[in-house]
């Protein structure tokens, strides 16, 4: 599977590392599963899960914001309820995506999961605007912060839960192809350090720095800001039919590799949910048979699905090799990637 990922991480050190950390790497290749249906329910398995875990961290810390008034930890609390709740838009959508296509939607129900990453990037804004509205609300009005030591607790709290799920809605939703889970696992680790931030808004009320406490809230704010950019970037990309050109890459190398394919005239692939369509036009000996044709077409239908795991369905048209018309607007995209 080597071949498939040639945008390789590299060995960028602490830099790269930190940004992998914290910014969606492109990973639009995925692990083969077995097929739409068991992908659908392992996404399901995961929104369950992460929903549960994190609902119950943000409900701890609710009860110590309630009693400490830690600003701080309200807009961690805050991010964390909404991080949560953007797991039942996506069980919604794994669920639609299971359904059959019908005549109205030809091609399934993919495109939910696609809008639930719409509502995620809604999700993580709102909580952006909140918790620096709260924030700057208490640098203008400081409030001491009381039972400190709880505060930080609680902030342990959320960032072992925080980090826990995000590293299983991650490794999930990299397996499955689905952008919107992986997303909300970045969505998720960058809570789990936004927590470590309001340990040490309490440390520094604990010194008698009542402003450190907002202060935090705004450093809080500004890491959601750049979550919200980052996963955003990914989703739009998704609704808008664009992809890893890694992937472009290997699909056209697969289909040119191939001894019955003398060129590749045009190839598109889209992602529909967590699974991959792909469209392309190759030349063939012109001296092939109609069904020859047709096997090499299958041909090439195979070497597409073998090269990219998670495309489920390829339509490949074969054309005799000297009748191609010379600046077709159907030729290769490479130059687009």
């Amino acid at each position: 599977m080597t071949a498939e990922h040639g945008h390789g991480h590299g060995h960028g050190g602490v830099r790269n590392a930190v940004r992998e950390f914290f910014v969606p790497h492109s990973h639009d290749h995925a692990d083969r599963v077995d097929d739409a249906l068991t992908s659908s329910q392992i996404g399901i398995r995961a929104v369950k899960i992460s929903l549960v875990a994190l609902g119950a961290t943000a409900l701890l810390q609710l009860v110590i914001v309630v009693i400490s008034g830690s600003v701080a930890l309200f807009a961690d609390t805050v991010h964390n309820f909404a991080d949560a709740m953007t797991a039942v838009p996506l069980w919604i959508a794994f669920v639609l995506g299971r359904r059959a296509a019908t005549r109205k939607f030809n091609y399934g129900y993919g495109r939910a999961e696609d809008l639930a990453g719409l509502f995620i990037v809604a999700m993580i804004a709102l909580s952006a605007l909140i918790a620096g509205f709260e924030s700057i609300r208490r640098l203008i009005n400081p409030v001491a912060i009381s039972h400190i030591p709880w505060v930080a607790a609680a902030g342990v709290i959320g960032f072992i839960g925080n980090e826990l799920v995000a590293m299983y809605r991650i490794r999930v939703g990299r397996r499955i192809g689905s952008a919107a889970l992986v997303a909300d696992g970045y969505h998720a680790r960058t809570d789990g350090f936004t927590s470590l931030a309001v340990v040490a808004g309490a440390a520094g009320a604990a010194l008698g720095y009542d402003l450190a406490d907002p202060i935090v809230g705004l450093l809080i704010t500004a890491a959601i800001v750049a979550i919200l950019f980052a996963s955003g970037r990914e989703v739009l990309r998704r609704l808008l039919d664009g992809i890893d050109p890694s992937i472009y890459d290997t699909a056209l190398d697969a289909l040119r590799a191939a001894p019955d394919t003398s060129e590749v005239r045009s190839l598109r692939i889209r992602w529909i949910g967590h699974e991959m369509h792909a469209e392309t036009e190759v030349d063939i000996a012109p001296e092939c048979t109609l069904a020859e044709a047709h096997e090499i077409a299958h041909r090439a239908e195979r070497r597409i699905k073998e090269a990219l795991p998670r495309v489920s369905a390829a339509v490949v048209h074969a054309y005799p090799a000297h009748g191609r018309v010379r600046g077709s607007s159907g030729r290769s995209g490479r130059d687009g990637g």
